[in-house]
């Protein structure tokens, strides 16, 4: 989760999509497992109206990274190292700085000043500020071009193989590219044999639209959704 997502770079989608305003009403087409288009979808305007709000994504994403932050990172005070009960040398006639412990922080092996201790790094972020987010990092990839509605994700056997096809036909994954395009697949229930299938695919995220955020959106290029997924992911956001 160390990922860095900079909402900034994408000033230039921001300002289009402000500016299109055939996205009210937009269509898209829905895919089968071959590839083939078997119908159109018209997008709820509610949802996919193309508003863009930058400071809820950006809320809502650094909300999300904080977390996911464990906040183990833990050091010890003199008082917490083992050792150190005994004066090393007396006050005074020797010559040198007075001291009364070995495990002082100026010496090695001693206490860390000021270091870190466990702490807890999550925060509520409000459900709407969640709502905006999510709904902005759909506009931005849907004005991307980077959604693609399946109809069903059909497998005959849970084999990797075999949805990897099923990607390739849809054209988001090829062998040959260098730089394989992260995807994000959502869909409103998994069976047993889809997440055996999916599970060790590198570049695909997969979740239940009816729990997908705007961070998930934002770190893949692409967003795969089923037409049962999309149904829900618009329900809940209307």
């Amino acid at each position: 989760m160390e990922n860095k997502i900079n909402t900034n770079s994408k000033a230039d989608a921001v300002k289009t999509v402000k500016e299109n305003k055939s996205l009210t009403g937009f269509t898209l087409p829905i895919y089968n497992s071959e590839g083939a288009e078997v119908d159109t979808v018209k997008l709820d305007a509610t949802v996919f109206d193309g508003a863009v709000n930058t400071n809820s994504l950006h809320q809502a994403i650094e909300g999300y990274r904080a977390n996911q932050r464990k906040g183990l990172a833990s050091t010890k005070t003199r008082g917490e190292v083992r050792g150190g009960g005994k004066k090393p040398w007396k006050q005074k006639g020797t010559g040198r700085a007075r001291v009364g412990s070995t495990r002082s922080p100026l010496w090695r092996h001693g206490g860390v000043v000021f270091g870190p201790h466990p702490r807890d790094f999550s925060y509520v972020v409000p459900q709407k500020i969640k709502a905006a987010a999510l709904k902005t990092s759909l506009n931005l990839r849907l004005n991307e071009n980077g959604v693609t509605v399946l109809d069903d994700f059909k497998l005959q056997d849970s084999k990797t193989k075999s949805a990897v096809k099923v990607l390739s036909n849809l054209k988001l994954f090829a062998s040959k590219e260098k730089k394989v395009k992260k995807v994000l697949f959502l869909t409103n229930k998994l069976d047993s044999k889809l997440k055996i299938a999916l599970k060790n695919i590198s570049f695909l995220t997969v979740d239940l639209a009816s729990d997908c955020h705007a961070y998930e959106v934002m770190n893949n290029q692409r967003v795969l959704i089923t037409k049962a997924g999309l149904a829900d992911l618009t329900k809940r956001l209307k």
